[in-house]
């Protein structure tokens, strides 16, 4: 009888794939089939659609004896989620000559209720990059999503309350306004806790305005209650804010991830799963592979408390991440390659009991409970941290009074500068990383100079502290930080002596 097509969009893991919505009715007895591999949420879509049509006041499908078959195309892609609802409602429609419209430049995502409403979906911000880049003139959403989608400049975005209402638009007897341009209001606090507020504990703070700076991994170790947990969340406060280019990237993760709790990611992100999670929550995966908690934390903090106590197979998945940026995810379906560009700062007490090696209470660990334990912490996952904090108990001295430490706001502006100096030494010589922890070392040839002196000194400790050529080449980076943070372009003996200083000493395998 008749056919007609519709475009939408889905994602794969974090690109998108483009959807023909395609449909054709003809004569004989009443069916209404979906075809290309749909889930189960999509073969559902039968029943939402059929209910939306009827209560938007035109004929359910299932009220004539006709044959439908909605061809999700491409066949071989898997099909997943509500959100072809709005295009298999616009497509059947189309077919049956109930409406009338121009498909072509124009992209649909919904899911339908039964009353006709429009739900929000998952995944907009990277599909609106999708219709961008790919031609597409105007892009229909949910109400809910639309200023997630009109971050995007290039492509006009219309916000859907209704199946009435959008066929009202398409039909041009009402109009729906084409969405403003979102305004990102970066002014919002990314940490309730200022550095200020800690008491004590300056040399776990300079170790954390360094690894900052440079973007170095780091790992705090002392006994309970010493405030690990809250340097750890302060440390947030004083990273620079994301470029829009980086936020955009890390907000399309948790958009397709589902777990935006705001417009746009304008901060780092900081994701702190807890000891108990599992190696899939970690790194990714399931039958079809989605991201975890490294990949949602791209572009900014994976902060794993009580270190040791993770699981040593998920301690051990972060070997490819912190080394490589990237981790890759195999199954029998495929591998799937997700960012993980993270800055780990790990927590962790000395021993099971937390007082080995400090001050105050005795350890009461046995022998082999401390060994099991510091067998949790293997070699290459020292080697790939580059900054060890000593964080030892406070003096009840110290407690008591107004804090003299220098406030978070002050820090993020030495942070800023020392990123600025990297950023532009990386450009001079046509360089795509930003901070210096991102460094190779081929790069590490070209852009860091060590005089004879600094270079004795480091080799001197790599040969009594057994370095290894990572951690030699990490001290390099780390030193190269120092350095930036006083305004020094030159690496002097003293930088590379504090750089050597935050290698583990009383936490040691």
């Amino acid at each position: 009888m008749s056919f007609s097509k519709v475009y939408s969009a889905q994602t794969n893991l974090l690109s998108v794939i483009p959807i023909s919505v395609e449909t054709d009715i003809s004569r004989g007895l009443n069916a209404f089939a979906i075809v290309g591999l749909p889930d189960k949420a999509v073969e559902e879509a039968r029943d939402r659609v059929s209910a939306a049509i009827k209560n938007s006041g035109f004929d359910s499908p299932k009220a004539k004896n006709h044959k439908i078959v909605i061809s999700l195309a491409p066949a071989d892609q898997k099909k997943e989620g509500p959100s072809y609802d709005v295009a298999i409602a616009l497509s059947y429609l189309t077919a049956n000559k109930d409406i009338a419209f121009d498909h072509e430049g124009k992209l649909f995502l919904g899911e339908l209720s039964l009353d006709g409403k429009v739900r929000a979906v998952h995944g907009i911000l990277p599909i609106a990059q999708f219709a961008k880049q790919n031609g597409f003139k105007e892009l229909y959403v949910p109400m809910e999503n639309v200023r997630e989608a009109a971050l995007i400049d290039g492509v006009s975005i219309f916000g859907i309350l209704s199946l009435a209402g959008l066929i009202e638009h398409l039909s041009g007897t009402a109009k729906i306004p084409k969405a403003i341009l979102t305004v990102v209001d970066k002014r919002k606090s990314v940490s309730n806790i200022d550095f200020s507020d800690i008491r004590g504990q300056e040399r776990a703070k300079r170790g954390l305005l360094i690894a900052a700076a440079g973007g170095h991994n780091a790992a705090m170790y002392g006994p309970p209650g010493t405030g690990k947990t809250m340097l750890a969340k302060a440390f947030a406060g004083i990273l620079p804010e994301l470029t829009f280019e980086e936020a955009l990237e890390a907000t399309g993760i948790h958009s397709v991830a589902g777990t935006l709790s705001e417009t746009f990611i304008a901060h780092p992100p900081f994701r702190a799963p807890h000891h108990t999670a599992s190696y899939v929550s970690l790194v990714g995966g399931g039958a079809t592979p989605r991201p975890g908690e490294i990949t949602l934390a791209h572009r900014g903090v994976l902060f794993m408390d009580e270190f040791p106590e993770f699981d040593r197979r998920v301690i051990e998945s972060l070997r490819q991440p912190l080394e490589d940026k990237v981790i890759s995810v195999s199954r029998a379906k495929g591998t799937a390659h997700f960012p993980a560009n993270v800055l780990l700062i790990a927590a962790m007490n000395p021993c099971p009991c937390g007082n080995f090696g400090f001050r105050g209470k005795p350890c009461i660990c046995t022998p082999s409970t401390l060994s099991r334990y510091r067998r949790k912490m293997s070699g290459p996952i020292m080697d790939r941290i580059d900054i060890w904090l000593e964080v030892d108990r406070v003096l009840p001295s110290e407690l008591s009074g107004d804090s003299e430490g220098e406030v978070s706001e002050s820090l993020r502006s030495k942070v800023e500068k020392a990123r600025v100096a990297q950023k532009e030494r990386f450009n001079k010589k046509g360089k795509k990383i930003s901070r210096n922890s991102e460094m190779n070392a081929r790069d590490m040839v070209t852009l860091v100079t060590l005089d004879k002196e600094s270079r004795r000194t480091l080799d001197l400790a790599a040969e009594r502290l057994g370095f290894s050529p990572r951690v030699y080449h990490r001290m390099i980076k780390v030193a190269r930080t120092v350095a930036d943070l006083e305004g020094s372009e030159e690496i002097n003996n003293s930088h590379i002596l504090e750089a050597v200083e935050y290698r583990p000493k009383k936490f040691d395998v």
